[in-house]
């Protein structure tokens, strides 16, 4: 084969990586129930293939080169450990690698390793997080953001949790259903984080809106492994609703567009179609959860595609049922912020202001904005300012950082 210029290489390496890490990892886990140890691997496969793929070009199903190639640093890995169950794990491993893995067909077992990260003998507060590090490939930084915890904290947690992985030969499988109810709700959480990275990152690297899109399938996969479970139907619901209105958060020229200015003519309708029916599905259940709420308060926002006010009562009632049931910083921010719209600015400004003790909500910037806004509304400008001042900092998205410091030098009162 003919020299590959290096970019196109590293671009097919990364198209891989956001395509099949998760799958990857989790087939490569399998066997051994070495997290840490298939990451591993499938790291060095990666580097391998950045060093050939230029010289040689990149394989047909560069999948499956990086699947073997990955099996092959387990192999080596395991012939340096003398007990007996790393001989057994050896032995699978030569075997599988006489197993061609065909054009990419690699057994999806993600949701399989998710339910093992779920395992009662790992510690509740770090199985999402692990999910999002060995399901779908984020590091810690990004994760420790998204459940507002200190990077360093979050790395060690996820060290820790791998290891027990191994040590306690957690089994990857989909437990009984007898478990679900004390598993399940960590994998929900992790794919709607994974989801909402993708979403809130789709303006800063148009790449990462494949990350919601995994989201969505994991979701649409849980909802078919559980079809009688009614949070899974809700948080499918959920993030169906948010992708609905993707396209309306860009204007012709990339400005970022509020929910309350967006052009519902841009909104998927089909796609909301599809997360109302699920919504229905999920309340004939008669066991409301958390996704379900927050599904139901995208619901109340979609009636605008018909010519329809939302009802601002109806979010508020659904939000003071959602902090009922999951009470978090963030639920009772948008509990906050819903307040505006029933009671006024002064009493959501009061109902935030109880929260201005909260660690975790330092360095989260809906947070700023909501405040920033609220206080201007409430006649506070310097104060105004200066909260604004802090969303932008804290703001990744150019578009959004532009329409934070629209607001703040105009004094524009409507919700960011």
């Amino acid at each position: 084969m003919t020299d590959l210029p290096a970019g196109e290489a590293v671009q097919a390496a990364e198209a891989a990586a956001r395509r099949s890490y998760g799958k990857l990892v989790a087939f490569l886990a399998a066997r051994t129930r070495d997290v840490a140890g298939a990451e591993d691997a499938l790291a060095e496969a990666f580097a391998t293939a950045l060093a050939d793929w230029p010289r040689h070009g990149v394989p047909r199903s560069p999948e499956a080169w990086l699947l073997t190639v990955a099996r092959r640093r387990q192999v080596d890995a395991l012939r340096t450990r003398g007990h007996a169950e790393a001989a057994a794990q050896h032995l699978q491993l030569l075997r599988d690698l006489h197993e061609p893995a065909g054009d990419g067909e690699i057994p999806d077992d993600r949701l399989r390793l998710m339910f093992a990260c779920t395992h009662p003998a790992i510690d509740a507060g770090v199985r999402a997080p692990l999910m999002l590090q060995a399901v779908l490939g984020f590091d810690a930084g990004t994760i420790a953001s998204a459940f507002l915890v200190a990077p360093a904290a979050m790395a060690q947690r996820l060290v820790r949790a791998k290891a027990r992985i191994r040590e306690a030969g957690i089994p990857f499988e989909v437990p009984p259903r007898a478990a679900w109810a004390q598993r399940l709700d960590a994998v929900l959480a992790a794919i709607y984080a994974a989801y909402a990275e993708g979403w809130a990152d789709a303006g800063v690297d148009p790449a990462r809106r494949n990350l919601a899109g995994e989201a969505i399938w994991l979701g649409r996969m849980l909802v078919e492994l559980l079809p009688g479970e009614p949070e899974p139907l809700g948080l499918l619901a959920l993030m169906l609703h948010a992708q609905a209105r993707l396209p309306a958060r860009r204007g012709d020229h990339g400005d970022y567009v509020p929910l309350a200015a967006q052009d519902v003519a841009r909104w998927d309708v089909v796609l909301i179609d599809e997360a109302e029916a699920l919504l229905l599905r999920a309340s004939r259940r008669g066991a409301p959860g958390r996704y379900q709420l927050e599904a139901a308060v995208q619901s109340v926002h979609s009636v605008r595609r018909h010519g329809r006010r939302p009802d601002h009562a109806a979010i508020l009632q659904l939000y003071d049922a959602l902090e009922a049931i999951s009470p978090t910083p963030v639920a009772a921010l948008n509990r906050a912020v819903a307040c505006a719209e029933v009671h006024g600015p002064h009493a959501a400004l009061a109902a935030l202001e109880a929260l201005a003790t909260e660690p975790r909500l330092q360095e989260y910037q809906p947070y700023w904005a909501a405040r920033a806004h609220l206080l201007a509304q409430c006649g506070r400008g310097e104060e105004a300012f200066q909260a604004y001042q802090r969303a932008i900092g804290l703001t990744r998205d150019d578009a959004v950082r532009r329409f934070l410091q629209r607001r703040a030098s105009q004094g524009v009162r409507q919700a960011p």
